[in-house]
Parts: C-alpha cells; sequence; structure tokens
C-alpha cells in the first residue's frame, strides 16, 4: 500500500471577471512508498500548493482522485493519521504556544495528560520552549514556522505533508528542520513536502517530482533524474602570470581573475591535465581542484525552460 497516490488528480479554477476556466493541476499521477521522504518542487504556480490542498481535501478535484493511506482523501480514518503545515500558518495570535498544542490535541481527542507531555516534548524539539508561554502574535515568522510543525506533528502521524517548511527559518533553524525530518523518517514516518529551496530538497529526499504548468516534468529518485558524470572540473590557482594565463585561456572553458586568484573550468579531463601541466611548468601553483557534477536546480531550470519552449 502506498503513503500518497494520486490518479489522473486535476483541478480547475474560474478566474477573472469573466471567469475564464484556468487548469492549476493537469492529470497529476503520483506514487509515493511508504517510509520515504518525497518532495514536490516547481515554480510559483506550478501547482505545488494546490497538489497540497486537493489531498488535504481543503478542494476538490475536477478530475481523477487521490488516496492516502490507501483511503479517499475525504476518509476521516485517514485524517487521523496524518499532519499538514500549511505554506502560511494562521494561528490564534492571543493564544500561546503550548495553549495552541493543547486545543490541538483537544481536536484529537488526547487526554490531558497526555497533551502536556506531547506539547511539552515537541516544543523542545523544535527549539521553542523558551517561549511555549509567550502569546503567539510576538512570535516571529520562524518561531510560528516550528511551531505549525510542532502542531502537524502533534498526533503522531504516519504521513506529514508540510508546505515550505524552511520558510521564515534561519541556516540553524533549517538545520534542525533538516535534522527532524530525517528523525521522522528514522521512525517510520512518510513525509511529503513542498521547497523551492532546492539543495535542501536534493538533500533530504529519497524521490522528487518536479511541476511545471501544472504538469508533472519529471520524477523519481535523485540517481535516477540527475546525471552524476562529471560535468566540468574547476580549478583555482595563483601564481598565474600574464604568459602563463595566455597559455591556458585555449584548455579551458572559461578563466577570470579574481584578486590575486585564477579561477577556471576545464569540460574534459585531457583538458585539465594539459592545464594542470601548463600551471606547473610556468610557475603557477594549484590551491583547488573541484569536480562538477549536475545539481538537482541545474535539471530543474532545463526542465522548466524545456517546457516553456513546447
Amino acid at each position: 500500500m502506498s503513503a500518497v497516490e494520486t490518479i489522473g488528480l486535476t483541478k480547475d479554477y474560474e478566474v477573472g471577471f469573466l471567469k475564464k476556466p484556468h487548469r492549476a493541476l493537469d492529470h497529476l499521477d503520483l506514487e509515493v512508498e511508504q517510509g520515504e521522504i518525497f518532495g514536490l518542487i516547481g515554480p510559483n504556480g506550478a501547482g505545488k500548493t494546490t497538489t497540497l490542498k486537493l489531498l488535504m481535501g481543503l478542494v476538490f478535484p475536477t478530475e481523477g482522485e487521490a488516496r492516502i493511506l490507501g483511503k479517499p482523501v475525504d476518509d476521516r480514518r485517514m485524517k487521523a493519521e496524518i499532519g499538514y503545515l500549511p505554506e502560511q500558518p494562521y494561528f490564534y495570535d492571543y493564544l500561546t504556544g503550548r495553549e495552541l498544542l493543547n486545543y490541538f490535541g483537544q481536536l484529537f481527542g488526547l487526554s490531558s495528560a497526555e497533551r502536556r507531555s506531547r506539547a511539552d516534548e515537541l516544543l523542545a524539539k523544535v527549539g521553542i520552549t523558551s517561549a511555549a508561554d509567550v502569546q503567539l502574535r510576538k512570535y516571529s515568522k520562524g518561531m510560528t514556522q516550528r511551531l505549525g510543525v510542532a502542531q502537524a506533528l502533534l498526533n503522531r502521524p504516519r504521513v506529514v505533508f508540510l508546505d515550505e517548511p524552511m520558510s521564515g527559518l534561519d541556516p540553524v533553524g533549517r538545520r534542525e528542520m533538516t535534522l527532524l525530518v530525517r528523525e521522522l523518517q528514522g521512525s517510520g514516518v512518510t513525509v511529503f513536502f513542498c521547497s523551492h529551496i532546492l539543495p535542501d530538497v536534493e538533500q533530504l529526499c529519497d524521490r522528487v517530482a518536479i511541476l511545471d504548468k501544472g504538469k508533472l516534468v519529471a520524477v523519481g529518485r535523485m540517481s535516477e533524474i540527475l546525471d552524476v558524470s562529471i560535468d566540468t572540473i574547476e580549478v583555482v590557482a595563483d601564481n598565474v602570470e600574464a604568459e602563463l594565463e595566455v597559455k591556458l585561456r585555449p584548455l579551458c572553458r572559461s578563466l577570470e581573475r579574481v584578486g590575486d586568484r585564477v579561477r577556471l573550468s576545464c569540460a574534459e579531463q585531457a583538458d585539465f591535465d594539459d592545464a594542470a601541466a601548463e600551471l606547473m611548468q610556468g610557475g603557477g601553483r594549484l590551491l583547488s581542484v573541484t569536480p562538477v557534477k549536475q545539481t538537482l536546480e541545474d535539471l530543474f531550470v532545463r526542465k522548466v525552460g524545456e517546457k516553456a519552449q513546447t
């Protein structure tokens, strides 16, 4: 049984004064396995948030269907087993963080003792114990985001949906969020999240799907969709005199001076070997050599660009 499955999932909206139909999601077929971290990425307006809203039952599909843990998305039993963090969570400003978690715990039917225990545990887990009794109107965006993650985990869900979970977090917060997502996976939780911070997606996800203008343009494991071969070799060197620079240029894809140093890139191993030999013979000094492979951002730009041209 898959954790999440969509079959031909489609959503049309009426927009403008004339209520012209706009297709936000176009026959999406996805299957997310239990226990994996799955990332959904795409440019603004690609259909990411629409997909999550359809899965949460906040809007209804024009066509197609979706299932979570083998159950339809309108099944109340299934909803007790999932957690959700919207892109821009809105909470009651005059409640404290602890009171908010207590309120949601009541909605889930947790006992008073369990609500207190889970609130303390989750406030510590997301790093806002010190603000537990502060009203939410005094929270920063990053603190609100952390509290939103805490409420999404309150009921010990089997599947967690996170819409832009890194939004508003500083580098330390992003690192803590990464560790938390990995911890969730380690305990058997499936994590389905949308993000525009592509390095985080590349670092975290077992599989990723790319949406553009409502259509799926790529899906698979990183090793399947990324070209892991070396694209170029980047070199940083110093002690490169003008005469040596002239000899190096024909061997390089690019060469630029950065202060006292020279940064160059070679397209082929043979070009790098020749450039390194010239450097040594000409009195230059190699400071670093970095093989560069395709990144998720490279693939994203290429796929979205290809679709824009068709």
